[in-house]
């Protein structure tokens, strides 16, 4: 096996080995398992960072299995799943920073670690994957090992969140299989190709490959948390900032917004997806997606919900660009599926900054606390001030692309989408800001853990991942033209993916 075969295998290795490892260390080895850890989560970005040299200069890292005759289990590392994979790798990094000092002297670390590293694991495989059979038996690994880490705490409401997360997830997934079962007896085994493979069937099949389509993306939707299939996400909040982190910016809601991608642009192919009149009604469904999100969280006085119903309008950002038949729209959703990653985030290890060290979960206990955590609070202010898409942050761009891509696609009213959602953003945003640095603390905060001393003002473990993730969304702004950003990355997928043209 060369090795352009074996790197894909060692980039899912190592998040497998060290989880499979630590399941097994005592609760007191934490230095140990720290070193599993973080030794895993190191190599996975130096074998990426090779391979994404690799990439761009036309290399191609691809490993087939054959199961059976017909059915491969294929992994490939195209520009698509690199960017995919380098946002889940550089965030797994960060998370579990943050994770570590999050749950210091909590108990069952060693199986919440354990099935935090299985979680990337598949969330890799799902990035890497070469047809829709790969693509869903890592899609249903993501389900069952997110599962443990949703009801973590083992409370009454845990446990009630995770048996809604279950249903709907699995039902999901059940969607997604009979879709992928009923293209196999159409197309046989459908591997993900540049410009769709389902286009030389016959127009008698037209119909079939309609209901097929729906079904995906109904699979796909659960996850991606399109209205109405959202419901899981915020009752979801009841687990540990962390895996609300991983949730909403590395693994499960980008995994259903990375199958849209999948499906529409290299099974179907975007142009004959657009003559199946399939885009339409996925752009519709994404708009009524980010106007729904937007108005609940703008009632929502928990913290973590109001991001959770922020997450569910802000990932449709991706669908819409998916939708929008262009090069243009292409880039503003494949670039959104790494803005919104780095900004939710940084608003998600704030709160989990604010719950664990002052006790804060909701909205109405947040006044003064800029004064009292400020720099916690200045990454929570770049956090929503790109989500809201002021310039020159990493949101803004999302959406300027976004908008040209409307216009290319001559569907002038998601304009109105855009700016609406963009006003609702600041309308639920803005109040946090205002109370945080404005309002004087009028009582005492529910409990504070950790004393202000010395200019700290949580553990440095807690308070460095949203500033670098904070500083990210500033850079991938402002050097948003540069070579090595996301942005251009983007463009580089939408050339590929459209293939008639050059950027």
């Amino acid at each position: 096996m060369s090795l352009n075969e074996t790197l894909p295998l060692l980039v899912l290795a190592s998040s497998l080995l060290p989880g499979l490892i630590i399941f097994s260390l005592p609760e007191e080895r934490h230095i140990l398992r720290s070193l599993f850890n973080l030794a895993g989560a190191t190599l996975k970005l130096l074998l990426i960072v090779y391979m994404l040299w690799g990439v761009l200069h036309g290399e191609e890292y691809v490993f087939r299995y054959t199961m059976l005759p017909g059915l491969d289990l294929l992994f490939v590392a195209d520009a698509l799943a690199m960017l995919f994979v380098t946002l889940s790798a550089a965030l797994w990094f960060l998370t579990t920073l943050y994770a570590i000092g999050y749950l210091e002297n909590s108990p069952h670390r060693s199986r919440f670690f354990g099935f935090f590293s299985l979680c990337v694991t598949a969330t890799v495989g799902v990035a890497m994957a070469g047809n829709l059979f790969t693509f869903f038996i890592f899609y249903e690994l993501l389900t069952l090992s997110t599962y443990p880490l949703v009801v973590h705490r083992g409370t009454e409401q845990a446990m009630r969140a995770g048996n809604v997360y279950l249903t709907y997830t699995l039902g999901g997934g059940a969607l997604l299989l009979i879709g992928t079962v009923w293209l196999y007896g159409l197309a046989g085994q459908v591997e993900f190709t540049q410009g769709g493979v389902l286009a030389a069937l016959g127009p008698e099949y037209a119909g079939q490959l309609q209901i097929v389509f729906f079904l995906l993306i109904a699979g796909l939707g659960v996850k991606a948390a399109l209205v109405p299939l959202h419901g899981w996400l915020p009752q979801a909040m009841v687990a540990p900032a962390p895996v609300s982190a991983l949730l909403h910016a590395v693994a499960v809601v980008k995994a259903g917004a990375f199958g849209i991608m999948r499906v529409v642009y290299e099974v179907y192919g975007v142009e004959f997806a657009h003559a199946l009149s399939l885009l339409l009604p996925l752009a519709v469904a994404a708009s009524v997606t980010i106007i729904w999100g937007s108005l609940r969280a703008l009632f929502q006085d928990d913290l973590k919900r109001r991001l959770a119903f922020s997450t569910i309008s802000q990932v449709s950002y991706i669908a819409l660009g998916v939708a929008l038949f262009g090069p243009v729209g292409t880039i503003g959703g494949v670039v959104h599926l790494v803005h919104q990653g780095i900004m939710k985030i940084t608003l998600f290890f704030c709160a989990g900054n604010y719950a664990e060290t002052l006790g804060i979960h909701k909205i109405s206990e947040m006044d003064g606390v800029g004064r009292r955590m400020p720099w916690t609070t200045v990454a929570f202010t770049v956090g929503a001030f790109g989500m809201i898409g002021v310039p020159p942050l990493a949101g803004f761009i999302s959406k300027w692309y976004l908008g040209l891509g409307a216009l290319e696609a001559q569907m002038p009213w998601v304009l109105a989408v855009l700016l609406a959602s963009s006003l609702l953003n600041a309308a639920y945003f803005l109040p946090i800001l205002h109370r945080a640095w404005f309002r004087p603390r009028t009582e005492t905060w529910p409990e504070e853990h950790i004393p202000m001393q010395k200019g700290r003002e949580t553990a440095w473990l807690l308070l460095a991942p949203p500033l670098i993730t904070a500083a990210a969304t500033v850079l991938a702004g402002l050097f948003a033209a540069s070579a090595i950003s996301p942005l251009d990355w983007a463009k580089l997928i939408a050339a590929r993916e459209y293939l008639r043209w050059v950027p």
